[in-house]
């Protein structure tokens, strides 16, 4: 019935929160090679020893190394057949010759300032396919928790002007809709990781910009 119908308004807010990315990250890659799966192990394992070792005296926890990927596959040779001029030359053949072992290594480096040294570290060490380095906040649930705090609050501002220009008051919240999940918006300059220290990108001085997380709200509530 009429009487039943509860009257309502609806406010929208939107909250923003500022915030220098306070880690760097960036992957690499490590290629070996042996006659067998085991030489091929063994030498992919001495090379990533090598580079997580280095890791660690750069102060890079464990939690903070993770394998993204480690594949075995074996290599292949095309053998092709020498013929006599004039006849009948079957086609080559591809012929086993070793095995590869490639695995990819993502880093997370706390101390920005030092990223640049320890990428020209790692390269230095035989890694490949060196990522660029991509610098973002490590927790960045709490920065939108503090950008919806700021989206709430805005939309109960408005929805306290809005009850008195109308002459009404606020009963209660009947509905919440948040237009989260934003990915956050990066103000930020990218480097390509170089290969070695040769460079001068291990001694350069990285900027790493700022990051903008936005979260917007929709409140709907009761009125009398």
């Amino acid at each position: 019935s009429p009487n039943d119908y509860e009257a309502t308004v609806s406010v929208s807010g939107e909250g923003e929160v500022l915030a220098v990315p306070d880690i760097g990250k960036f992957s690499f890659s490590v290629n070996a090679e042996g006659k067998t799966a085991i030489e091929a192990q063994e030498a992919s394992g001495t090379a990533i020893n090598d580079i997580m070792a280095f890791l660690r005296e750069q102060g890079i926890e464990e939690n903070d190394i993770k394998t993204q990927s480690y594949n075995q596959y074996p290599k292949y040779r095309w053998e092709e057949r020498i013929c006599p001029f004039g006849s009948y030359c079957p086609p080559g053949e591809r012929i086993q010759d070793g095995f590869e072992v490639t695995q990819t290594v993502s880093v997370k480096v706390r101390d920005t300032d030092e990223a640049g040294a320890v990428i020209a570290g790692v390269g230095e060490r035989g890694a490949t396919n060196i990522s660029g380095l991509n610098f973002t906040i490590d927790d960045m649930e709490a920065l939108r928790s503090e950008a919806r705090e700021l989206a709430i609050e805005d939309a109960k501002a408005k929805a306290e002007l809005l009850a008195n220009q109308l002459g009404v008051d606020l009963v209660r919240i009947v509905s919440f809709n948040e237009n989260g999940g934003y990915p956050p918006y990066f103000e930020e300059r990218a480097f390509m990781a170089m290969d070695s220290a040769e460079s001068g990108f291990g001694g350069a001085e990285l900027p790493v910009g700022e990051e903008s997380t936005k979260v917007s709200v929709n409140i709907t509530y009761e009125i009398e």
